[in-house]
């Protein structure tokens, strides 16, 4: 999923969009990632296991999970095609709506 999301970073880079990432990777793991700079974007950590309290309180069931939350924090989309054409056609949309 990373490369997807940096290509997403980079796409919408002019644009009212941030990724925020929850990442459950054991710590050591984590920090070598982000040392690699491999994630470019907030990413919370939720304890080193896929049970943890964030996974928890958002009914993840399975990594990765992707929710696409509107301009008002509303969910539109709940693990939408995670290729990257399908994830910029759903940003798009919300985008776009944005403007009207």
């Amino acid at each position: 999923m990373y490369p997807h999301e940096r290509s997403l970073v980079e796409q919408f880079k002019s644009q009212p969009f941030t990724i925020v990432g929850v990442n459950s990777d054991p710590a050591d793991r984590l920090k070598k990632i982000i040392e690699d700079k491999t994630i470019l974007w907030p990413s919370f950590w939720d304890g080193g296991s896929p049970g943890g309290p964030i996974a928890r309180q958002w009914h993840v069931a399975g990594w990765p999970t992707v929710y696409i939350l509107d301009e008002k924090g509303v969910i539109r989309f709940f693990d939408p095609p995670r290729d990257v054409e399908g994830l910029s056609k759903c940003i798009s949309q919300l985008l776009g709506e944005m403007k009207h």
